[in-house]
């Protein structure tokens, strides 16, 4: 039985968080050089959330089309310098309204891999690494890849 069972081409998909800050452009970086490599789709993903106040005074916020729009500006800049002018890789840049990590973990379903920055700032793993990352290792049902910022 020689005979091999043809699968149907399935490209595989890369989520990168991405919030403008170093690490997440490192992680951006990171996954764009991945997929140039192997083929594969990258969706960058930067989530946002309507800060919640409180106090007694009123105060006027934007409402969430305002924070999306900001959001999709950022994220379009930041894969525009990522990919450096070059066209060679499919990514689809998605804006999202929700908590960063949880928002990230619900794009992930069915990712074959998830890359997130680190913050490298302190002591322990959360902070070693950014509660936001150390959410998706914990929760991802993909592999994820922690991108530190070693500049």
């Amino acid at each position: 039985m020689d005979e091999q069972l043809e699968r149907p081409e399935r490209q595989e998909r890369i989520v990168v968080g991405v919030d403008g800050s170093a690490p997440s452009i490192k992680a951006l970086e990171w996954a764009i050089e991945q997929a140039r490599r192997t083929g594969a789709k990258v969706e960058a993903v930067q989530a946002w959330e309507v800060p919640t106040m409180y106090g007694s005074g009123m105060m006027v916020l934007p409402g969430g089309e305002e924070f999306d729009n900001s959001a999709r500006q950022s994220l379009e800049a930041a894969v525009n310098n990522a990919l450096g002018g070059r066209l060679d890789v499919d990514i689809e840049p998605h804006t999202v309204g929700g908590h960063p990590a949880k928002s990230l973990i619900d794009m992930a379903e069915g990712a074959d891999l998830l890359v997130v920055g680190s913050r490298g700032h302190g002591g322990f793993v959360g902070a070693l690494i950014g509660s936001v990352s150390h959410y998706c290792v914990s929760h991802a049902t993909c592999p994820v890849v922690i991108v530190r910022d070693t500049d």
